[in-house]
C-alpha cells in the first residue's frame, strides 16, 4: 500500500520523523552532560531542541495518520501501525510534561529525574522506531502497492533461511 501523502512522490511521513528523533536524542544527550557539569548553555539548547522535536513531532504524527487511517482493518499491519502510533504519542506526551516542568522552572536545565523520564520517552521511541521500520521494510506500509499486510515479524526467522552446514 503506498502513502496517502507524498511530496514530488516521496511519502510526508518518513521524511518528517527524522527531524524529532535526532532532536530528541541530542537533546537528553545535551541534558545529560549539563547535568554531569557540562556548560550551562547545554540545558538551554535541550529545552529549545525538545520545544521544536514536539512541533515537528505533531506534524509528523498528522503525516502519519494519512497512512494509519488507510491501513486495511484486521491486517497485522494496522496493528503494528496502531502500537507504534501509541507509543509515539507517549513519547509526545513525555516530553510536553518535560518541556512545560522547564517552562514554568526560573532554569531550562533539567534534573536528574526529568532526565529519567526523557530516558524512558527515548527508550519508547526506539521502540516506536523499530516499529516504524517494521511497517515499512517488512510490510511495505506507504512504499508498495502489492504489500504483504500480514508479513510474519521480522524478529521471526525466515522459512527459506539456511542453517550453517545444512546443505542446500
Amino acid at each position: 500500500m503506498e502513502s496517502r501523502l507524498k511530496v514530488l512522490g516521496h511519502p510526508v511521513h518518513p521524511m518528517l520523523v527524522m527531524f524529532p528523533f535526532g532532536l530528541l536524542v541530542t537533546a537528553v544527550f545535551f541534558d545529560v552532560v549539563d547535568t554531569l557539569g557540562g556548560p550551562a548553555v547545554l540545558g538551554e539548547v535541550a529545552y529549545w531542541n525538545i520545544s521544536v522535536a514536539l512541533v515537528m513531532g505533531v506534524l509528523a504524527a498528522a503525516a502519519g495518520a494519512f497512512d494509519l487511517l488507510a491501513i486495511p482493518t484486521g491486517t497485522r499491519a494496522k496493528r503494528v501501525a496502531l502500537t507504534h502510533a501509541a507509543a509515539n504519542l507517549a513519547v509526545i506526551l513525555l516530553f510536553a510534561a518535560v518541556w512545560v516542568v522547564r517552562f514554568n522552572a526560573d532554569s531550562r536545565a533539567a534534573g536528574g529525574a526529568l532526565i529519567a523520564i526523557e530516558v524512558v520517552a527515548l527508550a519508547l521511541l526506539g521502540i516506536s522506531g523499530w516499529l516504524g521500520g517494521e511497517l515499512v521494510d517488512r510490510l511495505g506500509v506507504g512504499v508498495d502497492r502489492e504489500a504483504d499486510l500480514n508479513a510474519p515479524s521480522s524478529l521471526r526467522p525466515s522459512a527459506t533461511a539456511h542453517r550453517v552446514g545444512e546443505a542446500r
